[in-house]
């Protein structure tokens, strides 16, 4: 049975072309007054803040250049570096080992994430730095026989910063493996059939094909692991490894402005955070090129909301009106 209903007629502006009628944004009131009362609670902390002579702002002033506090920042620096990088390659080799389908290589890797994700961070590096009250040697030989070829004094090769380097990086392999993992899986895997039957081998299927389009996914997730991993440096304080927190704390230990020195640590850190936050969104924007996702809308916007499509053009034929 057909329709015979008539249809819609279209509206004069669609139908004659001419000009569409204004669209008027829906106007949160709500929004504005919770977005009032939080900028006055905040003007509000900040006052108090700045007023409290406890805080000892002089102090602050005195150490936030101090060349102790740059001493300790480049330690957490070279450490930061150092261990994604570390954590990076061991963990991109053992997500590939729990994709392959020897059982021999998925249950050395699953054992590994199993063991260095499911002890604490703090633990494993008080662990590393005293491994010497463990092993006092450490031996290179054959096993059961007592026969050595070489063998050194562990607290000359474990020193505290070798100690940190390891315990941050063999724990955020454990994390970077199931990420890598994860972005691996994403991949269609059409994509490695097709460049298989072209005849290339698994090992360069995977670092041409796999990887690179996996990358996608990796990448957002692995730069909150970068930042994660700043900040947890401050852990090897424990052990003396001579990083931002570490010298901080040597000093306050000494006169006694715990928080003064705090905060000096505390501005080092968001700077250094925000330092970081900046390659990876451009990273981000690199390998989300052609999805959606990509063509985001600017932070400004974003807070400014319904307002913001009025104030903030986003096209430049919008800017020339």
């Amino acid at each position: 049975m057909s329709d015979t209903t008539a249809p819609t007629a279209l509206p004069p502006a669609a139908t004659t072309g001419g000009e569409a009628p204004d669209v008027v944004p829906v106007r949160h009131y709500g929004r504005w007054a919770a977005a009032v009362v939080a900028v006055a609670a905040l003007i509000g902390l900040a006052g108090s803040l700045a007023r409290n002579d406890n805080l000892h702002w002089d102090v602050v002033g005195d150490y936030l250049f101090a060349g102790l506090i740059f001493d300790g920042m480049a330690t957490t620096l070279w450490l930061t570096a150092a261990a994604m990088a570390l954590g990076l390659v061991l963990g991109t080799v053992i997500a590939v080992m729990r994709l392959s389908d020897s059982p021999v290589l998925y249950g050395l890797s699953s054992l590994f994430v199993w063991a260095f994700r499911g002890t604490p961070l703090l633990v494993q590096i008080i662990f590393w730095g005293y491994a010497a009250a463990l092993y006092s040697q450490i031996k290179i030989g054959i096993p059961f026989t007592g026969i050595t070829f070489v063998s050194w004094d562990t607290n000359a090769v474990l020193t505290p910063a070798v100690a940190a380097l390891l315990a941050l990086g063999l724990n955020e392999a454990a994390y970077a493996s199931e990420i890598v993992r994860a972005g691996i899986q994403s991949v269609d895997p059409g994509q490695a059939e097709a460049a298989h039957s072209l005849g290339m081998r698994p090992g360069l299927t995977m670092r041409r094909i796999v990887l690179p389009q996996a990358m996608r996914v990796i990448i957002p997730p692995m730069g909150n692991e970068t930042i994660n991993m700043l900040k947890m440096t401050a852990l090897v304080s424990v052990i003396a490894a001579h990083d931002l927190m570490s010298n901080v704390q040597e000093v306050y230990a000494q006169n006694y402005q715990v928080i003064p020195l705090l905060v000096v640590a505390s501005c080092w850190y968001l700077a250094l955070v925000s330092l970081l936050s900046v390659p990876q969104a451009w990273l981000e924007r690199r390998y989300g090129r052609g999805t959606a996702r990509s063509k985001s809308t600017p932070a400004l916007q974003r807070m400014l909301g319904s307002a913001g499509t009025v104030w903030l053009p986003r096209t430049k034929k919008e800017a020339g009106r």
